[in-house]
């Protein structure tokens, strides 16, 4: 195993460090060896811990590594059994909380409808918003406001304020007519003309928006009122 060298992270320009872009942009604009990078630490005499992480990608690729045994990552020179484990952990980890998980991807007013089996009969108007990432899998589901039998205020900070916290690239929002009736209202026009315009200012599209009730839905993007 080659010895630890000086070559920290640390010792790197702030603005390049893993752990300040991380920090700074999220852990998803990461590349996989800043990633990978962030669990060494340290690199190897003579070669960084930049160019020690991009060589074991390279080594192993991003499957290969998630995978490797323990005996198959600590003959990677550099490694050892410590680290060896480290990465391991980490994969396994990632494995157990992707296993429970059910991703739900958002494709089409129907897709919405089916998960609001909640609100459709609900007697009080309930404004939802899905966080989504530039797939259009559920990153988190938020009921931000809960109004009277016909009317529900909400304003853009409710709904932008947690996408840029959750580093959402869209977001759909969508809310249930007690009455039954699909017909949007001025009032729900008017806010979703507010939103996309919100959005389109903060970079995070508006991707829809969908009035739902036991009977059906309505697509705002489908009826063409989200200019």
């Amino acid at each position: 195993m080659g010895k630890v060298c000086v070559s920290l992270i640390k010792d790197m320009p702030r603005v390049e460090r893993p752990r300040e872009r991380m920090m700074r942009y999220g852990p998803d604009k990461l590349s996989d060896e800043e990633l990978l990078a962030l669990l060494l630490r340290t690199g190897v005499r003579g070669t960084g811990v930049m160019d020690f992480a991009a060589g074991l990608v390279r080594r192993f690729g991003r499957e290969g590594l998630s995978r490797a045994g323990f005996a198959e990552l600590k003959s990677a020179p550099g490694l050892g059994p410590a680290r060896a484990c480290e990465i391991m952990a980490a994969f396994e980890l990632g494995r157990r909380v992707l296993g429970g998980k059910k991703t739900s991807v958002y494709l089409k007013p129907r897709d919405v409808w089916e998960e609001l089996r909640d609100i459709r009969e609900q007697k009080k108007e309930h404004f939802v918003v899905f966080f989504l990432d530039t797939r259009n899998q559920e990153i988190k589901r938020d009921i931000v406001s809960i109004g009277t039998l016909n009317y529900n205020l909400v304003h853009p900070r409710e709904v932008f304020e947690p996408a840029v916290k959750n580093l959402a690239a869209g977001v759909i929002v969508a809310h249930n007519h007690p009455s039954g009736c699909l017909e949007p209202s001025d009032e729900d026009i008017s806010l979703t003309r507010r939103l996309a315009e919100a959005g389109r200012l903060l970079g995070i599209e508006l991707l829809d928006h969908v009035i739902v009730a036991k009977g059906g839905w309505l697509s705002f993007k489908e009826k063409g009122l989200m200019r």
